[in-house]
């Protein structure tokens, strides 16, 4: 049995959407992870909290919530519209937004791990010889805390792979533009297509746990160089 054209379709979108929302929030997620690691901030409980929000929210609350953000109805819709000329809901790049708001956490918080044990030791020696905060990064933080990069961009790529209930809300269901695996492989169980229904089924399965064998035999490795065992 082979997949169809609108299946593969909706797997090549999934596979986008992962790999783009992981890369920004790569890129984005570095600076607020460091901040929550080392600030003592009285309100840093509170912007903690906020980031791993999407742990223990329904995925359908936040994209209900992000939807009315999304729409030309409201303040921040109407701002977005008037810069871009086009709408968050139901596109490509609204997707986007929410797969990085609902991953945030899967990507904040190991990178804040790894950073929260980083020795001090490094980067005053990196001061001392004159290197700004960007060359540190670069030269001292990033090379010593780079399995967790690794790690924080698998998990959010896996992730994103399953989500179903934020993407609905946001995306809606388009053929080409926001269908999904999740919702292809939901609309063959609704119409008792089980043969199709196993086939994407068996596909995540199988992505998600190589993925996480990936991690795993990572981390395993990683404790072992560290001499944990």
């Amino acid at each position: 049995m082979t997949i169809n054209p609108a299946d593969l379709e909706a797997l090549w979108i999934t596979l986008k959407l992962a790999a783009i929302s992981t890369a920004l929030l790569l890129l984005v997620t570095p600076p607020l992870a460091w901040w929550l690691a080392h600030s003592r901030a009285r309100w840093r409980p509170v912007v903690e909290a906020l980031v791993a929000l999407p742990l223990i929210l329904p995925p359908t609350v936040l994209g209900f919530y992000l939807l009315l953000l999304f729409s030309p109805l409201y303040l921040p819709g109407q701002w977005i519209q008037a810069l871009t000329g086009t709408t968050l809901a139901f596109s490509f790049s609204g997707l986007v937004v929410g797969s990085m708001i609902y991953s945030l956490p899967f990507v904040v918080q190991p990178l804040q791990s790894s950073f929260a044990t980083l020795g001090r030791g490094e980067l005053e020696a990196a001061a001392t010889l004159g290197m700004n905060k960007w060359k540190r990064f670069h030269y001292v933080v990033f090379p010593m805390t780079r399995h967790s990069f690794v790690l924080a961009g698998m998990l959010g790529f896996a992730h994103t792979l399953g989500e179903f209930g934020v993407v609905l809300m946001i995306g809606g269901n388009i053929p080409g533009e926001t269908q999904v695996i999740a919702i292809a492989l939901f609309e063959h169980v609704e119409a008792l297509d089980y043969a199709s229904a196993h086939l994407l089924a068996g596909g995540l399965l199988l992505i998600s746990l190589v993925l996480l064998l990936f991690i795993y035999v990572g981390m395993d490795r990683r404790k072992r160089a560290w001499g944990y065992w």
